[in-house]
């Protein structure tokens, strides 16, 4: 699997890197349990800055997507589809939000088209 990152987008280096694992892992090109490059091999192939792949991963594993293994690497989880994962948990916070606020079903679900409308 190979990463890219386009420099003239308007997105961020490690968002467009988070995707594009979050992409291979959602269509296969990544299975469960796939070790991705290091931060340094990684941020060297992409000339990047070890940080900015560092924060890709962090947020990848905060996600569920990846989980780090010290010095073994960091794997693409193995526990089930890892973006189903994190979507549900996220869906569920909001639901848990929904109900505290006294939101109808209509208007959360109203307020969810509206926040993906404007990230395009």
């Amino acid at each position: 699997m190979r990463f890219t990152v386009d420099d003239d987008a308007h997105t961020p280096p490690y968002e467009q890197l988070r995707m594009q694992v979050v992409d291979a892992v959602r269509d296969g090109r990544l299975a469960a349990g796939s070790k991705l490059p290091t931060v340094r091999g990684l941020a060297d192939e992409l000339g990047l800055a070890a940080n900015t792949v560092a924060r890709a991963y962090k947020e990848l594993e905060a996600d569920g997507v990846v989980e780090g293994r010290g010095r073994a690497g960091t794997f693409v989880s193995a526990a089930g589809d890892p973006v189903e994962q994190a979507l549900q948990s996220a869906a569920s916070t909001f639901a848990d939000s929904v109900e505290r606020l006294g939101v109808t079903t209509d208007d959360a679900l109203a307020a969810v088209a509206r926040a993906l409308r404007a990230r395009g």
